[in-house]
């Protein structure tokens, strides 16, 4: 049998994981899944459930226990570590399954899972990492009140400043990873825990010599629910970039001086 992860495989998206973290997200997830497995029928789904406490954790495993086909597998996790140490887990879960795609998407319906296969097309077509977009051409936001805008738009110019890249939004959480590249990653390392997560995770890879190509996406503000963003997950992010930005300069300083 040809191992996944080397070459000679079918093409990556062959063997694709779909990684849903969830907390408190009962309402959303049964819809997502049921539109995830329509639009991408032979896609695997893992769902991530930080024990929460309304009872997402009961819904996955109905979900899983009614896919006669065997896509859905839920991770019971023992208590709420972060939108970071989720995927983290994810990925291991999935690296060690031999899957060659991960895929990050949320759980609240702001990612569209229709737009799954033309990421995947992307990754195929060599994308080591192929971003869900709300600002290349064809991409778009719906429903988010001004200030949600502001802090959106401002986190990603912020960061392409700091750390030097073209990505127009390296803050998007909608995501396929060809699996190598992950496994490339010391995740031990990584500490992220919000949106900082998406950041440094591109970081690493565009440090490994790794390609990013964004495909627009339209991104819809969740309608049942509350958001999990907090005031500590941007300050996380606004120290994490600046220090990363710091690094890269200083480094780049200490090259030219040996020269």
């Amino acid at each position: 049998m040809t191992d996944p992860l080397t070459p000679g495989s079918d093409v990556p998206s062959a063997r694709t994981l779909v990684i849903i973290p969830t907390y408190d997200e009962r309402e959303n997830l049964p819809g997502v899944v049921e539109r995830l497995l329509t639009a991408a029928p032979d896609v695997a789904v893992l769902i991530a459930d930080d024990s929460s406490p309304d009872g997402t954790g009961e819904v996955a495993d109905r979900l899983a226990a009614d896919d006669t086909r065997g896509r859905i597998s839920v991770l019971h996790r023992t208590s709420k570590e972060g939108l970071g140490a989720a995927y983290i887990a994810g990925f291991r879960w999935g690296l060690e399954r031999g899957y060659t795609v991960l895929v990050e998407m949320d759980a609240d319906g702001s990612h569209p899972p229709e737009r799954l296969p033309a990421m995947l097309a992307a990754v195929d077509a060599g994308a080591d990492l192929a971003i869900g977009s709300r600002y290349v051409p064809g991409g778009a936001v719906v429903n988010w009140p001004w200030r949600r805008h502001v802090i959106s738009r401002g986190g990603n110019v912020y960061s392409r400043l700091l750390l030097g890249v073209g990505i127009k939004d390296i803050t998007a959480g909608y995501r396929a990873y060809r699996a190598r590249a992950i496994a490339e990653l010391d995740l031990d390392s990584i500490e992220s825990k919000g949106y900082c997560f998406q950041i440094d995770m591109t970081w690493r890879l565009l440090g490994n010599g790794r390609s990013v190509v964004e495909v627009p996406i339209t991104f819809t503000e969740r309608t049942v629910g509350q958001s999990k963003m907090s005031e500590s997950i941007f300050r996380e992010a606004a120290v994490n970039v600046a220090r990363w930005g710091w690094e890269k300069r200083r480094r780049q300083l200490r090259a030219l001086v040996r020269r």
